[in-house]
């Protein structure tokens, strides 16, 4: 298998008629969506012009994930193309900038949002390329299936095309636009799914975004074992009752979220308004879980399998696992655990050395056959990240450099310890602001805390949610924390913002100061 469409194409053959993906208004089966995804395929060469198709070239939506969509992101599949979600609720500028990079075959949008899409200041070659998706649906369902023009699209088919490109959500500037090829994610997906042992029986409720690779966990899972898919839609994390009604009603097996949902869920009592029995096995990522949150979720669904997921964008969803074995502390930290199978992950030094000895800390690198293809359109911030392997001078070998710093315990269990940037000196110490954070959230009363560092005044200001006062909580913390690391500022937030991915968004924390 060297790209999704044969994945679909599998799917449809072996698992035909059982449902594939839903949403609250459709669903679709395995067999109609390669037939809606064909009939589809063939209606968007039409409309271009059949000569006029460049494989490769993107297919961007400006809507929110549905059934619907992704009949068109597999429709664009058969063309050879990639497709590319752009987050509605960014600035008009970031998405102007987002679009004018891709360049894109046809911008997908929906009744929802095509006048915010016809609002924004597009090229009149990008204001032709906009396709209204109940339009395009319709006249698909009566376009005839040209399996001969779409086979020959296909034969120069090849591993290392694009299947998606996502674009992070840097505060500056053009935001990077992650390539990855249809081969990584074929050879992530074969190794997740089997490690997660996730089957046709399970029922996955995919919390992500589509323009956030956990996504591609929901998406192409489903697709590879014909698993159901249930698409929860964005709105329903800002309403609890809601929320755990559609996972429980849908009967769900597998939750692979962000923290920050898992945490929202848990803040807001969800679990107590209605437990997802069926619920088996949890996994989160993106930010340090809070123990004590955690704790929630396990008091309710304590048969559950919860595992802990590392990787970022680059090196296609993660690249290392942690099965929680044991119980833990609500100040500890819990391990990003051990590398999937075929990714090699290790820690190198400032002077770009090994370590192999525990508790030393190096940065994350990543190396296999799941690294991103690079940046879009942006050789230059390619070659800073995607990087021959310092330690191998024999042969090419590409690796990606993280960011991110990490070490190990006496076992050889990896654990993140906190962003390159997150690292400041204060008082003479180097200081890992995750460190402060997690200190932080193991007081009783704090929900979630996070800790930012005004260089420009050398100050530490800790933010956090919760029901604890701030005098009591400056207190609190003073009995955990050695002097030098203590925040010269408390700020108690009803909220902390997040960012388009559901990360804490440090930059934003940056103004509230």
């Amino acid at each position: 298998m060297i790209n999704i469409v044969e994945m679909l194409e599998r799917a449809a053959s072996k698992y035909g008629e059982k449902v594939a993906f839903s949403d609250p208004d459709k669903e679709i089966t395995f067999s109609g969506l390669r037939e809606m995804a064909l009939r589809t395929a063939v209606c968007l060469a039409d409309m271009k012009g059949r000569d006029r198709l460049k494989p490769g070239s993107a297919v961007a939506f400006y809507m929110e994930k549905s059934v619907d969509a992704l009949i068109v992101m597999f429709a664009g599949m058969y063309l050879g193309d990639f497709y590319s979600f752009i987050d509605i609720r960014q600035t008009a500028n970031r998405a102007e900038s987002i679009i004018d990079v891709l360049e894109p075959e046809f911008i997908i949008t929906d009744e929802a949002n095509k006048d915010a899409l016809c609002d924004l200041k597009l090229s009149d070659q990008n204001r032709k390329n906009i396709v209204l998706i109940p339009h395009l649906l319709k006249e698909a369902r009566e376009t005839a299936i040209d399996r001969e023009f779409l086979d020959k699209i296909g034969r120069d088919f090849y591993d290392k095309m694009p299947l998606y490109v996502n674009f992070t959500s840097g505060s500056t500037g053009v935001p990077k636009g992650v390539v990855v090829g249809h081969a990584s994610v074929i050879e992530f997906i074969s190794e997740f799914t089997k490690v997660f042992d996730i089957t046709s029986e399970d029922i996955l409720a995919n919390q992500a975004p589509f323009d956030f690779d956990v996504s591609v966990k929901d998406i192409y899972s489903g697709l590879y074992t014909g698993a159901r898919v249930a698409l929860i839609p964005r709105e329903y994390f800002s309403n609890p009752t809601v929320l755990m009604d559609y996972i429980s009603d849908n009967r769900a097996t597998v939750l692979i979220w962000a923290v920050s949902a898992m945490c929202f869920v848990s803040i807001m009592n969800g679990l107590e308004y209605r437990n997802p029995e069926t619920v088996r096995q949890v996994m989160f990522s993106g930010e340090l879980m809070p123990v004590k949150q955690l704790n929630k979720w396990k008091k309710y669904l304590p048969d559950a399998r919860y595992v802990n997921l590392y990787g970022p964008t680059e090196i296609t969803c993660n690249c290392t696992y942690h099965i929680l074995d044991r119980e833990y502390e609500k100040d500890e930290v819990i391990p990003i655990g051990i590398p999937f199978r075929n990714e090699k992950v290790f820690l190198l030094d400032e002077d770009d050395k090994e370590i192999t000895l525990p508790g030393i800390e190096g940065e994350i690198c990543v190396s296999g056959s799941c690294l991103a293809l690079g940046y879009y359109k942006d050789d230059k911030k390619t070659a800073v990240s995607f990087v021959q392997n310092p330690l191998n001078n024999r042969y090419a070998e590409t690796i990606y450099r993280t960011g991110d710093l990490g070490k190990y315990d006496d076992t050889g269990v990896l654990f993140y310890t906190s962003r390159k940037d997150f690292q400041i000196k204060h008082m003479g110490q180097r200081i890992e602001l995750s460190d402060i954070d997690v200190s932080a959230m193991s007081v009783d009363g704090v929900s979630r805390a996070c800790s930012i560092y005004d260089d420009k005044h050398k100050k530490i200001i800790l933010f956090y949610t919760g029901d604890i006062e701030k005098d009591e909580m400056a207190e609190k913390i003073r009995k955990k924390l050695p002097p030098f690391m203590l925040p010269s500022k408390t700020v108690k937030l009803d909220d902390l913002p997040l960012n388009k991915n559901g990360k804490i968004d440090r930059n934003a924390l940056m103004q509230i100061k």
